[in-house]
């Protein structure tokens, strides 16, 4: 059962409809999303690039700048070390090409998901060691690795470090004394950051870093360096490729799923306008296997198609295939490197499916939907899809869940978490379990042994403070309208608030009283359906709908009764369901039509 929760935040929206030329449907919707002055409201609005922030404004950038260059001025081997998501590759890209720009002796390294694990690890430091590497520069990882780094520092490599994610910290007493794990309320108990110990760290998670914004993920701290570099050198060639760059940074924030705000949400919109332009033959023959129309790329296509196939190399073999198929120079190279990405994350997907199926069963054998975290353990799927995995099971079950493997070495695992839990917190107060972990609020990986399975469920879910209400889907409705406000006018000004994504989602209304008359499925495997239902007012309207029909068709049959699905695909319902909805247009064979979508029902 899912609670609606009607927004009722407050401002003068028929100002703010007046000032933007805006609907006040409009203006409520954007202090829906947490917007409280008109400044906020204009850069949300027609934010431009000039609205960014300084990369100057990072902590530790200007060091960073400084040591890059030196090591550039006297030709030493500089190494870039990413990581193998979408957010390392496209950092990996971005730094990759402006240490290109600018005549470094520099390559890039991408630890295997297998064999390497996340992030900086000693195989990584001794072959950069063998391989007569003098300068390290990590992207999207590294500030976790403070004995990696050390050993860097031992062999002479200097380290630059480049990353987004939650700094480590020590929990101690303000007497000094640790954190003893089965009494954690004996004593007062404050935070210390355990920084590593690079010439630079710039991640704008560091309690002494001021940035404005700090939501930004590895692909844009990357952007931001490379910004700096450019400044300061006023190379010509850097110039001339920032704003291909800005496309990676684009990608990068969408398929990390960073909330699409400030900073994070004008370089998207812009990234994608670069995008639907671009000129990199690795991204133009991805949209090409993929069916999507030139020019039409949207922040969607990133997340849910484009994304996917670059991190299915990753995932299923190594993500260096991803990063040749970005650096591919014609048309045939990058289309056959295309082709393969597309066929694995076909593979993929088949996989999760059947990882997803044993997950259901583990949960209904063991009980586990009882459990406030949901810890999984499934020794055969492949450990690369351990957070998809996660994240299909904490959808269904609206409970943190973490998915662990069996790895090369010990347990492996990925957590997806819910509104109210930050995961990266709660497994610091059980991190005794872990032989390495890392994360933030909703997301986080981890290594431990196998043994400590059972007691790392038990720990969990005993520190857990979740109650019962927090595991009930909370869906927020912008605005109650009736779908007969609802024209052809206000779709048309929605179009100002893409892109749509995490933390600007795409705006949701609600109807009461909604009469179904008739319905029919569509597709062609009959897995969507069109609905003809009557407003209040005596309007008929169409209603469309993707979700899960076997489910609706449950709704139907308890709330109104046995046969109630066959009566309404009969033509025979007269059912009175209130509805949440969305708004947009759809063009079909050159005709485009109002569309209403329905995404929830009670």
């Amino acid at each position: 059962m899912e609670k609606w929760y009607v927004a009722a935040k407050r401002a003068d929206f028929n100002a703010w409809g007046e000032k933007f030329r805006i609907s006040p449907v409009l203006a409520r919707i954007l202090r829906n999303r947490d917007l409280t002055d008109e400044e906020e409201v204009r850069k949300f609005l027609y934010g431009t690039l000039d609205d960014c922030y300084s990369p100057w404004l990072l902590k530790d950038m200007d060091k960073a700048v400084d040591e890059i260059c030196a090591a550039i001025e006297a030709g030493v081997r500089i190494r870039i070390i990413g990581d193998y998501d979408v957010d390392g590759i496209c950092a990996s890209y971005i730094l990759s090409r402006a240490m290109e720009a600018l005549g470094a002796r520099a390559d890039t390294a991408i630890p295997h998901r297998i064999h390497d694990g996340y992030g900086l690890n000693d195989h990584l430091i001794e072959t950069a060691r063998q391989d007569g590497i003098s300068m390290i520069v990590t992207c999207d990882n590294g500030i976790a690795a403070a004995s990696q780094i050390a050993l860097a520092n031992s062999y002479g490599i200097k380290v630059i470090v480049t990353d987004h994610h939650e700094v480590p910290f020590a929990s101690e007493g303000q007497d000094g004394t640790e954190e003893n794990p089965r009494h954690p309320e004996a004593i007062t108990m404050v935070h210390r950051e355990l920084l590593p110990p690079a010439l630079a760290v710039i991640d704008p998670r560091q309690e002494q870093c001021h940035y404005p914004f700090p939501g930004i993920c590895g692909g844009v701290v990357a952007y931001k360096l490379a910004l700096a570099l450019a400044e300061r050198t006023q190379n010509p060639v850097l110039e001339g490729i920032k704003e291909e760059l800005l496309e990676f940074a684009a990608l990068s924030t969408v398929c990390d799923v960073m909330e699409l705000k400030g900073e994070n949400r004008i370089l998207v919109r812009e990234g994608l306008k670069r995008l639907n332009a671009t000129r990199n033959p690795g991204i133009l023959a991805l949209t090409e296997v993929n069916g999507i129309e030139p020019g039409k790329l949207s922040a969607y296509h990133l997340g849910f198609i484009i994304g996917p196939c670059l991190n299915a190399t990753g995932r299923l073999d190594t993500a260096r295939r991803a990063l040749e198929l970005l650096c591919s120079r014609t048309k045939t190279e990058a289309m056959s490197a295309a082709r393969e990405l597309k066929e694995l994350n076909d593979s993929r997907k088949n996989l999760t499916l059947r990882g997803v199926e044993q997950a259901e069963k583990l949960i209904a054998e063991q009980h586990m939907e009882q459990d406030k975290v949901m810890v999984i353990y499934l020794p055969q799927v492949h450990e690369s899809l351990a957070g998809i995995i996660a994240g299909r099971i904490r959808e269904h079950y609206n409970h943190p869940v973490f998915l662990l493997t069996k790895g090369e070495e010990g347990v492996k695992g990925s957590g997806r978490s819910i509104e109210g839990y930050h995961m990266y917190e709660s497994m610091t107060e059980v991190k005794h379990f872990f032989t390495k972990f890392g994360g933030h609020a909703m997301a986080a990986g981890l290594s431990m042994r196998e043994e400590d399975i059972p007691s790392f469920r038990r720990e969990l879910n005993e520190r857990c403070r979740l109650q019962e209400e927090d595991f009930i889907p909370k869906i927020h409705i912008d605005v109650p309208m009736p779908m007969d406000y609802a024209d052809e006018r206000i779709a048309d000004q929605l179009v100002l608030l893409e892109p749509f994504g995490v933390g600007n989602p795409k705006p949701l209304f609600a109807q009461k009283d909604l009469v179904f008359l008739a319905g029919y499925k569509m597709g062609a495997n009959k897995t969507c359906a069109r609905y003809r239902v009557q407003t209040p007012e005596g309007a008929e309207k169409q209603l469309v709908f993707f979700g899960d029909l076997e489910r609706f068709g449950r709704f139907l049959e308890e709330k109104f009764g046995r046969g109630s699905e066959t009566a309404l695909y009969g033509g025979k319902a007269h059912f009175r369901i209130s509805v949440a909805y969305q708004l947009g247009k759809n063009t079909y064979r050159g005709k485009t039509e109002l569309q209403y979508v329905m995404q929830h029902y009670l």
